[in-house]
């Protein structure tokens, strides 16, 4: 069950949330460098990693899901938020550059067709982004963040997730390796333990973080085979006269 939106806002707004929010915009960011003239789309709670988009993008829009609930953002400017159903998206197909899920996928009882409304609106060469628990983290057996909740995720299987919906993997990252939890010390060395983290204890990283292309001639998979003229030997009729005056065979038994 995903937690409610008065408690995701809650969460960002302590200095644990606010530094798990730094740490992973800070790997967002390294994949998305440049979104100039792009319509930029968050889904699920991804307001806290939007900001960076903001002001180079040529629009930043985030949707959140009706089970969940929405607030609004930017604080203090127009709201860009919309409230929406998972798998029916109020966007025409191919009309986002970009997609930022987070606090979604884990959540979702519908994966495959959240994911294939995805596909339906990201344009041709979008790029899409999923933020998940990581399984193998202390994060994902903590309840005391939003990260705790849901199905988590390792790298790969987020990868095959996307795999089996239309989408072609084209990198990942990891993020959070402090551990969950507000004493001052831990937070204090976050970035210590990002930079060993990263390099040491991949597999103990708090997300998975993986971007995708849209696969736009789908695999069945199994290999195409190419399509062959088949010859079907059928009956041949009988030859007609080629006119009224051909000849006719006589019947030696009349008389």
């Amino acid at each position: 069950m995903p937690q409610d939106v008065v408690d995701l806002h809650r969460f960002y707004a302590d200095r644990l949330g606010q530094a798990a929010r730094r740490i992973i915009r800070r790997r967002l960011r390294l994949m998305w460098s440049d979104v100039r003239g792009m319509r930029v789309l968050g889904f699920g709670y991804a307001t806290p990693y939007l900001r960076p988009f903001v002001g180079e993008a040529e629009r930043v829009m985030a949707f959140m899901p009706a089970r969940q609930g929405c607030v609004h953002w930017p604080a203090g400017e127009p709201n860009h938020v919309a409230l929406t159903e998972e798998t029916m998206l109020p966007l025409p197909d191919s009309s986002v550059d970009r997609i930022l899920l987070v606090h979604l996928v884990e959540h979702s009882d519908s994966q495959s067709r959240l994911l294939r409304e995805c596909w339906r609106i990201l344009t041709p060469n979008g790029r899409i982004i999923v933020v998940t628990p990581n399984r193998s983290s202390l994060w994902s057996w903590s309840e005391n963040t939003p990260f705790g909740y849901g199905h988590p995720y390792s790298v790969s299987q987020l990868q095959n997730l996307m795999r089996e919906n239309m989408f072609l993997p084209v990198q990942h990252s990891r993020a959070l390796f402090m551990p969950p939890t507000r004493r001052g010390w831990f937070l204090g060395w976050a970035n210590g333990f990002e930079n060993i983290g990263s390099r040491l204890f991949k597999a103990f990283a708090g997300v998975s973080i993986v971007e995708a292309g849209k696969q736009l001639y789908a695999s069945s998979g199994t290999p195409a085979r190419k399509r062959r003229l088949v010859h079907v030997p059928v009956a041949a009729p009988p030859m007609q006269p080629v006119d009224g005056n051909h000849s006719q065979t006589e019947n030696p038994d009349k008389v």
